[in-house]
């Protein structure tokens, strides 16, 4: 079991999206399950539609029958998904009661994307080793040395020296400068 939010794949029956994103969101908050279970998505897109000569935006499901969960994966939050009225089981499970495969990152990240939900992450502008001036937060204007970069998450560490010690410290990739 692996105590990470993930997304994962919610098979329903046609035409139910919207009813079981509903239906999951009381059962979330009815069992207390906010802490496991985040958010409860129906991807759609918009389109227009050209009706007896009138144009209006409808929104269209992406994929029919199928409803994106944001979840720790855990017995408890299985089962409050799979026992939600109109869910018919998990995309990627391999057999009764096993549990489901998530999407990856890349996958759940371009859905989202799509829909407009999803913030595009900086592309971060400094490498291992950059000397780097902090532009925001409690280590305004210090100096110090990139010690790792993390772009999935759009973080730096960075080596700033307090106190006579170099200290490291996690900055988001868009507060920091190379000087």
């Amino acid at each position: 079991m692996s105590a990470e939010k993930r997304w994962y794949v919610v098979h329903t029956y046609s035409g139910y999206e919207k009813k079981v994103e509903a239906n999951l969101k009381k059962r979330v908050e009815s069992m207390g399950m906010q802490d496991k279970i985040f958010r409860i998505v129906v991807p759609v897109e918009e389109m227009r539609e050209i009706k007896d000569g009138k144009a209006k935006t409808v929104q269209r499901k992406v994929f029919p029958g199928y409803v994106l969960v944001e979840m720790v994966m855990t017995d408890d939050s299985w089962y409050v998904v799979r026992n939600t009225p109109g869910v018919t089981g998990f995309v990627g499970s391999t057999g009764a009661g096993s549990k489901p495969v998530p999407l990856l990152p890349e996958e759940a990240e371009r859905i989202l994307r799509s829909m407009g939900m999803a913030e595009a992450r900086p592309r971060l502008e400094v490498a291992v080793g950059d000397r780097v001036r902090v532009r925001e937060g409690p280590f305004f204007d210090l100096i110090g040395r990139v010690e790792a970069v993390d772009a999935d998450r759009g973080k730096v560490v960075v080596l700033i020296d307090l106190f006579g010690r170099e200290t490291p410290v996690e900055c988001d990739g868009a507060h920091v400068e190379r000087v």
